[in-house]
């Protein structure tokens, strides 16, 4: 096939070397419109599941990036002056400038054409059996074929600017500072004998605060870097740097943008890498995703019939996985985004939070990667909520979720909650026999707190006429009974959540109104109280 890459970053580089070992009659050219020795950005992350992926794909293109690469396992998280430290990662890194010359020595070898500074209209190539938009998260692909592609671009985030420092890192580091007009963080690695990444990252109010937006007003030169932001991260993070520089390459503050496509696919045209899809650099991933774009790539061009089939089945390999990465890096963002809630945390709660910020980091998964960690977390949260712990090995601490609670007057053995279904069971908002043992067999699964969903402050609040109410006096000896039997069953403590179903409520006449009927409510939930002052909470 006559297959043409736009674009020769990584992703496209590596697509016309793996397509060029699985057919050496393809003519394959890639333009690229910067020269070979251009590059923008510092070090680019790999992990050890992404490093065996290349290892399968092309062997010699994988032992030279892991020879040219800085390796290292801990994460660490330096708060308020103290370090956390997460082992059990695993992780490489390497200068962007080397990675792509590494691939277009591999691309030489293999007979691929590379045409630097060279720009091409995407429409003039579709005379090629195969073509690449492989040409960034502002790709001219995308935009000549957007009616096709139906591009969504989202700025999400703060503003963030890409430096690299003198600084040798030894881990994957999360700095965090506080200047007068709010919290910076830094996010930095190693990826060379001589450098480090360090991207600087807050949030826009922030940023104006700090008079940063001096650059909207008087923006740097083409190729030049925002000299004067350089300067003042260099001051904020002085005591992380430890003397070191900080380094620009058209270093800029910019917004981040998340790129979806409705599709990636457009007759011969296909999209892979940033001009695809973008995931948050807070989890690592934009040169990996564009790198394992290419490997499905050219596996299904390999094994399918036909240039159509060859890109549906690519599609539909790479999108199931972008979306989930793009789900993970959104709740990363997420966290940043929002973690001045978190500011007044201590240092391990804090740095816990910040390991855990995606779904698919669970205490047990960060448990089995560093127990010496998570035991240490254990340790230091089970003294705070009053536990006498044992030094002891055999004695562990228990996962905060399992240690004890007190509200007010009310001690919950754990943090954990089982909740009753919302509705049904009730006798006129009064609990029947019927939902009284089931909340009873709940009480028995040993949670902390048994909570009744949905229980109505009068009866237009209701949804249906079968929702548990505690809008009359009456009420209460049947809640009584119904807490009663929690406690005598496991001594669980039992709490209702009390609502107005809204404008579903008022959907039924009546006569009067029901302003008071919330405040009437929690009233009566109070005189529920069990013997012993643990019950309805």
């Amino acid at each position: 096939m006559r297959i043409t890459s736009i674009g020769g970053g990584p992703g496209g580089l590596y697509v016309a070397i793996l397509l060029a070992l699985a057919d050496p009659r393809h003519e394959i050219t890639v333009y690229e419109r910067n020269a070979a020795d251009d590059t923008f950005g510092w070090g680019v992350v790999f992990s050890r599941a992404t490093l065996a992926e290349f290892s399968d794909a092309d062997a010699p293109s994988y032992r030279r990036i892991m020879h040219a690469s800085a390796r290292w396992d801990p994460v660490d998280v330096w708060f308020r002056g103290q370090r956390i430290r997460a082992r059990g990662n695993g992780f490489a890194a390497i200068a962007r400038k080397r990675l792509l010359g590494i691939l277009q020595g591999r691309c030489a070898e293999l007979g691929v054409d590379l045409r630097f500074r060279t720009e091409v209209e995407p429409a003039e190539q579709l005379d090629a059996d195969l073509v690449l938009g492989a040409d960034g998260v502002n790709s001219p692909t995308r935009s000549a074929f957007a009616g096709a592609f139906r591009p969504r671009l989202t700025r999400e985030g703060g503003k963030f600017i890409w430096l690299g420092t003198t600084k040798m890192l030894d881990a994957f580091t999360f700095f965090f500072r506080e200047h007068a007009a709010g919290w910076f963080q830094a996010h930095a690695y190693p990826f060379s004998e001589e450098l480090s990444t360090f991207i600087v990252e807050t949030d826009e109010a922030t940023w104006r605060a700090a008079g940063l937006d001096h650059a909207e007003a008087d923006p740097p030169s083409p190729g030049r870097s925002d000299e004067a932001s350089i300067a003042f991260c260099a001051e904020l993070f002085a005591e992380d740097l430890d003397g070191h520089e900080l380094l620009g390459n058209s270093s800029r503050w910019i917004d981040w943008v998340t790129v979806r496509n409705r599709a990636w696919r457009h007759g011969n045209v296909v999209l892979l890498g940033d001009a695809a899809h973008t995931a948050h650099f807070s989890i690592g991933s934009g040169t990996k995703l564009a790198m394992e774009d290419a490997a499905a790539l050219a596996r299904a061009v390999q094994v399918e019939r036909g240039v159509d089939a060859a890109l549906a089945a690519y599609e539909s390999d790479r999108r199931a996985v972008v979306d989930r990465t793009q789900r993970i890096a959104g709740e990363s963002l997420d966290w940043f985004a929002r973690y001045h809630r978190y500011v007044g945390f201590e240092p391990p709660q804090f740095a816990f939070s910040l390991l855990s910020r995606s779904t698919r980091v669970t205490h047990e998964s960060m448990r089995r990667r560093d127990p010496i960690l998570v035991g240490g977390v254990d340790r230091w949260f089970a003294e705070r909520s009053g536990l006498v712990v044992d030094a002891a090995p055999l004695l562990a601490p228990p996962p905060p979720a399992f240690t004890p609670l007190r509200v007010g007057a009310t001690t919950f053995a754990n943090r954990m909650v089982l909740a009753t279904r919302p509705h049904g069971g009730s006798d006129e908002g009064a609990p029947t026999d019927a939902r009284r043992r089931a909340v009873a067999c709940l009480a028995r699964g040993g949670a902390g707190l048994v909570l009744v969903e949905g229980v109505a402050v009068s009866p237009e609040a209701r949804t249906t006429t079968a929702d548990l109410g505690l809008y009359r006096d009456a009420h209460v000896g049947a809640w009584k009974e119904l807490v009663a039997d929690a406690q005598s069953a496991a001594g669980t403590p039992v709490g209702v959540q009390l609502r107005h179903a809204g404008a579903r409520g008022a959907t039924r006449p009546h006569g009067g109104s029901d302003e008071g009927a919330p405040t009437d409510a929690r009233r009566r939930a109070v005189a529920c109280l069990a013997r012993g002052g643990a019950g309805l909470v």
